[in-house]
Parts: structure tokens; C-alpha cells; sequence
């Protein structure tokens, strides 16, 4: 039987086996929120340990985020010769690795290697969880599909920081790192055996048995089999051969810059938000205890805010519910500092701020895909979001400089804002491939 099946997976229902699938990228999320912030929760005890300086506690946390950057620009794009899912499972490997090691390192070093590799490890599974999530969904749904997915990071952060508490309390900061490496062993099992290999790679890589894998996965999402391969398209076989050549290539040139512009912006936002707040509150009059809980509203704001945004972008289009939602956050940061007047104001703000903030970068992760043709699709949104996390390490060290400089939480805030606005203008200049993934980003992503 001859049909498109790219075109059937986007215009029919969603079945229980894409929505499962979808659900294992979106555990793989979790991770990402785990690993950036476990050396956060136990910075203090690891500093106790072994006398650290200040600036030796602050490499150790910047470590896994130049790991994260490394493993998404230099790791990622070899899921487009190699297949999204044997991606997965080789960063997870790396990535329980480098967590288990790291509850039996013995110095500063060691750690600090140890949390590079896992964030190598993560920065490779972040790019290719998130192709698989939007190329399993349906037009209508894919919003939803990878917002839900990208929920995970704040999930993983909120429930993180509960059992990093109770873990060093009773067995200390070690067992934090072996628990999350344990748990990221134990997904290897469940990736391996039910999560597929991306339909587009397949059809366009055609790997070895590629039309029975492609019949196993249409039969059980409820697709007729096809009988033959269809004819590759010859745009797609050349561009899988030279991923970087084609992202900068005069024709994508333009939109690739857009794409590295809005990830930089919005994660420099995004992580100045989660890291600064709870100790600019202080700065701005609150108690020790005021900010954190301004801190974990954040977190919790940011569970909503990416499902609301995939909700959103069901009805919408996707493209302009992600620009609404940088405007929003741009304006929830400039009067935020001034609302911390009254406690009740000013958490209810942060709840907000981390809705909008999160959907911020849940929306590019969803985004993204559709700017690119399959055979290149891994290395794009594994660049945009390498350069987000160079963003996010540039945010807390531009934030210090400019404190040193007798800059207020008030200016900082603005600062962020006019980056949330800044990704938002980016995003509006985007345009999409019509191959592959419908972008369907201008228009609201529903069925045919």
C-alpha cells in the first residue's frame, strides 16, 4: 500500500502508543531538571567536605551546564546519522555514569569532570527526546506533546529538591548523586524496549530493516503497513550528509541565527529567573526563608506553564502563543521587584513568572523541529539549544558583574525582561520547513 505516512501520523488521532511514547521523553525531561540542580542542593555539604572556596563551588556549578552545552552541539547532531533513540540510550549511558562516579569522587577534580560528563550525556538526550515528542504528535496535538515533554525539567527540579533534603539529612550528599544515577540506569531498560525510533529518520536514513521497523511502529499506532520504502526525496538524502553546511547554508542561514538568538535570550532569562531570585528577594527586603519560597513558586509556576502553553497552542498558533507568552514574561519581570512590597503580590508574580518563563522555553523546544528538514532535524534543535546553554552560563556570571557594579534588582529584572522580548522578536521572523515535521506554526495546529 502506497501513502504518506508523515501525512497520516499528522491528520489522525493521537493513539495510546504515541501518547506513551511521548510520556518517555518526557521522563527523560525530568533528568534535565535533576541534573542541573542536584549540585546546587548539595553545593553546601560538598563545600563543608572539602574546604571549597567560593569559586571552586561555582565552577562545580557551572560544570554540568558546559557539559549540557558541549553534549547538545557537539553529541546531539550525531542523531541524525545514527538514529534519535540510539542517541538516547548512549547519553543515558553516559549520563548514570557520570552520576554514579560522581557519589564516589574524592575531590573537587573529579566532580567537576564527573558533572561534565552527565551533562554531556543530557545535552545529547535533550534534543533528541524532544524531535522524537514532536514528530510522534499529530498536527493538532504537537504543541502539547513536547510542552508536556518539557514540563518534565521543572517536575524533575520541584520533586529534586524535596528528595536531595530528605536524602542529605539521613545519608548525605552522596546518596543524592547515586539516587539520580540509579534512576537514570533504570530508564535505560524502558527506553530500549518502548520507546521507537523517529519515522522520519527512518525513512529518511533508511537504515538496515527500516520498512519493518516503520510496519512494527504503523501497526501499533493503528497505520496501514506499507509494502515498499517510498522514493527518498533527493533534497533530504543530500542534506544528511552535511547537517552543519545545510543549517548555515544561504537558504537556512537566516532562520538558523533567529533560532540561536531566541534559545541564547530566553535560557539567559530563564535562568537568571531560577537562580537570582530567591537572593535578590533578600536583597529587596525579604527574609532568607521569603525568598526561597519565592524561589519554589517559580519552580512550581513552570509545571503549569509549559502544559498551559501546549493546551494553548491546540486552538492557536503555536508561534504566536510563544511570542504572547515572552511578552508576558518580559512584563511580569519589569514590575515584579516594586510588588515586593506586599509578600502576597510578589508570590503570586513569581508563580506567574515561572508559567511564562518555562512555557518560554518549552515553546522553542516545541518550535524548533518545524524549522528544519528531517535529515538535519537533531543537529538544529541540538545547536539552538546548545547556544541557549551557553546562554544559561553567561546569565549568572553577567548578573554577578553587573551586582559588583551597584546594579538593583529593579535594573536587573528590566535587563531580563528586555531578553525575553528580544527572544520574542526573534521568533516572529522565523519561518518553517514544509517537509517533515508541518509546522503548521503560523496557523493554529490543527487536523487537515
Amino acid at each position: 500500500m502506497q501513502f504518506d505516512l508523515r501525512e497520516r501520523i499528522d491528520s489522525s488521532p493521537m493513539t495510546r502508543y504515541q501518547w506513551g511514547a511521548i510520556a518517555i521523553c518526557g521522563l527523560l525531561n525530568v533528568l534535565d531538571g535533576f541534573d542541573v540542580l542536584v549540585m546546587a542542593f548539595t553545593a553546601q555539604s560538598v563545600s563543608q567536605e572539602w574546604d571549597l572556596s567560593g569559586s571552586v563551588v561555582g565552577l562545580l556549578l557551572s560544570a554540568g551546564l558546559f557539559g549540557m552545552a558541549a553534549g547538545s552541539l557537539f553529541l546531539a547532531p550525531w542523531a541524525d546519522t545514527i538514529g534519535r533513540r540510539a542517541m538516547i540510550l548512549l547519553c543515558l549511558a553516559l549520563a548514570s555514569t557520570g552520576m554514579l562516579l560522581s557519589a564516589v569522587s574524592q575531590n573537587a577534580m573529579q566532580l567537576g569532570l564527573l558533572r561534565a560528563l552527565t551533562g554531556v550525556g543530557i545535552g545529547g538526550i535533550l534534543a533528541s527526546s524532544n524531535v522524537i515528542a514532536s514528530e510522534y504528535a499529530s498536527n493538532r496535538w504537537r504543541g502539547l506533546a513536547v510542552s508536556l515533554n518539557s514540563t518534565g525539567y521543572a517536575v524533575g527540579a520541584t520533586l529534586g529538591g524535596i528528595i536531595a533534603v530528605v536524602l542529605q539529612n539521613s545519608l548525605g550528599w552522596r546518596s543524592v548523586f547515586l539516587f539520580g544515577g540509579l534512576c537514570t540506569a533504570a530508564i535505560i531498560p524502558v527506553v530500549y524496549a518502548r520507546l521507537p525510533e523517529s519515522i522520519d529518520f527512518l525513512l529518511v536514513r533508511r537504515p538496515a530493516n527500516a520498512l519493518d521497523r516503520i510496519n512494527a511502529f504503523a501497526q501499533r499506532a493503528g497505520q496501514p503497513r506499507l509494502d515498499e520504502l517510498p522514493a527518498p526525496r533527493a533534497a533530504a538524502t543530500a542534506d544528511a550528509g552535511f547537517a552543519m553546511r545545510v543549517l548555515l547554508s544561504p537558504q537556512r542561514r537566516r532562520s538558523t541565527l533567529l533560532v540561536w538568538f531566541a534559545f541564547f535570550m530566553a535560557m539567559f532569562g530563564f535562568y537568571f529567573v531560577t537562580s537570582w531570585t530567591p537572593k535578590l528577594l533578600v536583597e529587596a527586603g525579604m527574609s532568607a526563608n521569603q525568598g526561597v519560597t519565592g524561589g519554589v513558586l517559580l519552580n512550581l509556576g513552570g509545571i503549569f506553564g509549559a502544559t498551559l502553553l501546549g493546551a494553548l497552542s491546540a486552538r492557536f498558533a503555536l508561534k504566536r502563543v510563544l511570542i504572547a507568552y515572552m511578552a508576558i514574561a518580559g512584563v511580569l519581570l519589569v514590575v515584579f521587584v516594586p510588588a515586593t512590597a506586599s509578600i502576597v503580590i510578589a508570590f503570586g508574580l513569581g508563580a506567574l513568572i515561572g508559567v511564562f518563563a518555562n512555557g518560554c522555553i518549552a515553546g522553542l523546544y516545541a518550535l524548533t523541529p518545524s524549522v528544519y528538514s528531517p535529515a538535519v532535524r537533531a543537529t538544529g534543535v541540538g545547536w539552538g539549544i546548545g547556544i541557549g546553554r551557553v546562554g544559561a552560563i553567561a546569565s549568572p556570571i553577567v548578573a554577578g558583574a553587573l551586582l559588583d557594579r551597584d546594579w538593583s534588582p529593579t535594573q536587573l529584572y528590566i535587563l531580563v525582561a528586555a531578553s525575553f522580548v528580544l527572544a520574542g522578536l526573534a521568533v516572529s521572523r522565523l519561518r518553517f520547513e514544509k517537509t517533515g515535521v508541518d509546522a503548521t506554526a503560523d496557523a493554529p495546529l490543527t487536523t487537515h
